[in-house]
């Protein structure tokens, strides 16, 4: 016996507000029992010992610890400017606004 039928196909496409024909009402009914029938034969291969999981291969952490490291001193960051102002770079004004 299917899981489900043309009724229960038409319903839903009621739902979805889809209009279908008597033939595609057929083709839906029986792909989705093929559908049905497969997802009942994996939880019938699902066993209770089994642990659930989100991917089939271990996974770890491949990244190394966060570490402080102090950054360039405002000298060292302006050393190799081509011109420096009030301890910024100092570059060609592009805007006539003040």
């Amino acid at each position: 016996m299917p899981a489900i039928s043309r009724d229960d196909v038409a319903h839903l496409a009621r739902l979805a507000r889809l209009e279908l024909t008597d033939d595609e009402l057929g083709h839906y009914a029986e792909q989705l029992d093929v559908i049905l029938g497969a997802v009942q034969r994996v939880s019938e291969v699902a066993a209770d010992d089994v642990e659930p999981m989100s991917h089939p291969v271990a996974i770890s952490n491949v990244f190394r610890p966060d570490r402080l490291i102090p950054g360039l001193t405002p000298e060292q960051a302006l050393s190799g400017a081509p011109a420096v102002e009030d301890e910024r770079f100092r570059v060609p004004r592009i805007l006539d606004e003040e």
